[in-house]
Protein backbone atom coordinates (compact mmCIF):
# COMPACT_ATOMS: atom_id res chain seq x y z
CA UNK A 1 0.00 0.00 0.00
CA UNK A 2 1.01 3.41 -1.16
CA UNK A 3 1.28 6.67 1.65
CA UNK A 4 -1.45 8.60 1.32
CA UNK A 5 -0.11 11.78 -0.72
CA UNK A 6 -3.39 14.40 0.83
CA UNK A 7 -5.62 14.30 3.75
CA UNK A 8 -8.26 13.35 1.45
CA UNK A 9 -6.39 9.95 0.63
CA UNK A 10 -5.51 9.33 4.12
CA UNK A 11 -9.16 10.21 5.14
CA UNK A 12 -10.66 8.12 2.25
CA UNK A 13 -8.18 4.95 3.45
CA UNK A 14 -9.92 4.66 7.09
CA UNK A 15 -12.37 2.67 8.43
CA UNK A 16 -15.87 4.26 8.89
CA UNK A 17 -15.70 4.64 12.56
CA UNK A 18 -12.04 6.34 12.32
CA UNK A 19 -12.61 8.54 9.37
CA UNK A 20 -16.36 10.08 11.26
CA UNK A 21 -13.46 10.54 14.34
CA UNK A 22 -10.91 11.73 12.78
CA UNK A 23 -13.15 14.33 10.33
CA UNK A 24 -14.16 15.85 13.69
CA UNK A 25 -10.77 15.95 14.45
CA UNK A 26 -9.47 17.68 11.70
CA UNK A 27 -12.47 20.29 11.67
CA UNK A 28 -11.76 21.31 15.51
CA UNK A 29 -7.77 21.42 14.69
CA UNK A 30 -8.69 23.91 11.78
CA UNK A 31 -11.19 26.04 13.31
CA UNK A 32 -8.39 26.40 16.41
CA UNK A 33 -5.43 27.08 13.77
CA UNK A 34 -7.53 29.89 11.33
CA UNK A 35 -4.98 29.77 8.08
CA UNK A 36 -3.58 26.64 8.69
CA UNK A 37 -2.75 24.61 5.44
CA UNK A 38 -2.64 20.40 5.32
CA UNK A 39 -0.19 18.47 4.35
CA UNK A 40 0.85 14.95 5.54
CA UNK A 41 3.57 14.38 7.34
CA UNK A 42 5.15 11.14 8.58
CA UNK A 43 2.18 9.18 6.71
CA UNK A 44 -0.38 11.34 8.62
CA UNK A 45 -2.61 14.70 8.30
CA UNK A 46 -0.69 17.45 9.66
CA UNK A 47 -2.32 20.95 9.80
CA UNK A 48 0.74 23.52 9.31
CA UNK A 49 1.09 26.86 10.05
CA UNK A 50 3.42 29.21 7.46
CA UNK A 51 6.40 27.16 7.30
CA UNK A 52 5.78 25.59 10.93
CA UNK A 53 3.90 22.77 11.40
CA UNK A 54 1.12 23.11 14.14
CA UNK A 55 -0.44 19.56 14.93
CA UNK A 56 -0.40 16.37 13.27
CA UNK A 57 -3.54 13.68 13.82
CA UNK A 58 -3.64 10.15 13.19
CA UNK A 59 -6.38 7.62 13.25
CA UNK A 60 -5.15 4.33 14.98
CA UNK A 61 -6.66 0.75 15.45
CA UNK A 62 -8.65 2.39 18.70
CA UNK A 63 -8.09 5.94 19.00
CA UNK A 64 -7.46 8.82 17.23
CA UNK A 65 -4.56 11.02 18.22
CA UNK A 66 -3.00 14.64 17.89
CA UNK A 67 0.65 15.07 17.95
CA UNK A 68 2.84 16.81 19.59
CA UNK A 69 0.58 18.62 22.24
CA UNK A 70 2.73 20.27 24.65
CA UNK A 71 2.24 20.60 28.24
CA UNK A 72 -0.32 23.68 28.71
CA UNK A 73 -0.64 25.39 32.04
CA UNK A 74 -3.46 25.77 33.86
CA UNK A 75 -6.84 24.74 33.37
CA UNK A 76 -6.28 23.32 29.64
CA UNK A 77 -3.82 20.72 30.76
CA UNK A 78 -6.26 19.33 33.58
CA UNK A 79 -8.72 19.03 30.76
CA UNK A 80 -5.82 17.26 28.55
CA UNK A 81 -4.09 15.21 31.71
CA UNK A 82 -6.31 12.63 31.00
CA UNK A 83 -6.23 11.86 27.46
CA UNK A 84 -2.22 12.23 27.39
CA UNK A 85 -0.35 8.98 26.30
CA UNK A 86 2.76 9.69 27.12
CA UNK A 87 4.94 13.30 26.91
CA UNK A 88 2.95 14.63 23.77
CA UNK A 89 0.23 12.71 22.26
CA UNK A 90 -3.12 12.81 23.19
CA UNK A 91 -5.53 9.93 22.68
CA UNK A 92 -9.16 10.31 21.33
CA UNK A 93 -10.53 6.83 22.24
CA UNK A 94 -13.15 5.61 19.29
CA UNK A 95 -16.67 5.03 20.45
CA UNK A 96 -16.47 7.92 22.60
CA UNK A 97 -17.87 11.69 21.91
CA UNK A 98 -15.36 13.55 20.51
CA UNK A 99 -14.55 16.69 22.56
CA UNK A 100 -14.12 18.89 19.43
CA UNK A 101 -14.43 22.01 21.82
CA UNK A 102 -11.23 20.39 23.61
CA UNK A 103 -9.33 19.90 20.52
CA UNK A 104 -9.74 23.66 18.72
CA UNK A 105 -8.70 25.07 22.22
CA UNK A 106 -5.58 22.19 22.00
CA UNK A 107 -5.39 23.68 18.39
CA UNK A 108 -5.44 27.67 18.97
CA UNK A 109 -2.81 27.17 22.02
CA UNK A 110 -0.42 25.28 20.06
CA UNK A 111 -1.12 27.91 17.18
CA UNK A 112 -0.19 30.90 19.85
CA UNK A 113 2.53 29.09 20.78
CA UNK A 114 3.91 28.36 17.25
CA UNK A 115 3.48 32.34 16.85
CA UNK A 116 5.60 33.41 20.25
CA UNK A 117 8.60 30.76 18.52
CA UNK A 118 9.05 32.94 15.32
Amino acid sequence: MTAPGTVEEYLAALPAEARAVLEQVRAAVLRGMPGATETVRYGMPAAVLGTRYGLHYAAWKKHAALYPVPVFDGDLEAEVAPLRSGKDAVHLRYGRPVPGDLVERIASAVAALRRDDR
